[in-house]
């Protein structure tokens, strides 16, 4: 899922971002004896995704709390659901509280939104994928978040897979030049795909021995010849402005893939608060 032991050093760090020296107002207003339950609900309707994040935490803060979540990762929940609740001492909970709500609002806006995209191309052949347009320091909980909505990963990074854009083929000096330095750079377990404006750089992209190819920002039915000239000989990957209205056409054209960066760049976060009840003891 991800590598625990840097989202704990990533937990510290943001911890030490919001809470720095001390928490002055609740340190100043509640009693270190007081202790709590703190519920999490949703104030709107969507798809739950960061559950063991949230938990991580508030266990950071104060390993003593009590955190469970009362629906499942990836569920989808109406406004008003309580999601989780954590207890013990109310500092803690306060404390954590922040953090803990900005991941979980995050992702599971994240998730929410990549199921409505999920949902969009269902009954065709098109998976939807996210991008490299991820929050800095983010991006691990991100493509997590578009996971559990029902999405898929592209690559992670720039180490993982080779992408050749406009400016490496300028820069090669075209497609099959491109292509063919990186054929002799890089392992044979890593994939190489190139970007096509136009279907005289797909066939470019044939030829050279891709094996993805990006249609960028091409009309549908241009996409749709494209596909027919590619013939199953490469995987064929639709980008470029994709949204909830047009990419149900685009998944028509017969495209495999149907990469998005709309599901992290510019996602709303889903709501969610958290009420505090207290108890003395």
């Amino acid at each position: 899922m991800w590598n625990k032991r840097e989202l704990q050093r990533k937990i510290e760090e943001w911890l030490q971002e919001d809470i720095g020296f001390g928490d002055v107002t609740t340190m100043s207003t509640i009693p270190g004896t007081e202790t709590g339950t703190g519920i999490l609900y949703a104030k709107e309707a969507g798809i739950i995704a960061g559950l063991s994040v949230a938990e991580q935490v508030f266990a950071t803060v104060d390993p003593s709390l009590s955190f469970t979540s009362r629906v499942q990762e990836g569920a989808r929940v109406e406004k008003g659901e309580q999601i989780a609740d954590v207890s013990g001492s109310v500092r803690s909970i306060l404390s954590g509280e922040r953090l803990a709500l900005n991941l979980l609002q995050r992702m599971s806006g994240i998730a929410t939104l990549t199921r409505q995209y999920a949902d969009a191309v269902a009954g065709t052949k098109a998976r939807v994928v996210d991008t490299r347009k991820t929050t800095p320091g983010l991006r691990m909980l991100e493509k997590y978040a578009v996971r559990v909505g029902g999405g898929h990963n592209h690559r992670y990074g720039l180490y993982d897979a080779v992408m050749i854009k406009d400016n490496h083929i300028k820069g090669a000096g075209g497609i099959a030049q491109a292509v063919a330095a990186a054929r002799a750079a890089i392992p044979h377990t890593m994939k190489i795909e190139v970007e096509a404006e136009s279907l005289g750089q797909v066939q470019e992209a044939l030829a050279a021995g891709a094996d993805i190819i990006m249609l960028d920002n091409m009309p549908n039915e241009t996409m749709r010849e494209a596909v027919a000239m590619i013939g199953g000989r490469a995987v064929v990957e639709a980008s470029g402005g994709v949204t909830l209205e047009t990419i149900g056409g685009i998944a028509q054209t017969g495209v495999d893939v149907i990469s998005v960066g709309a599901l992290t760049h510019s996602v709303k976060a889903l709501d969610i608060s958290l009420d505090l009840n207290t108890r003395k003891r």
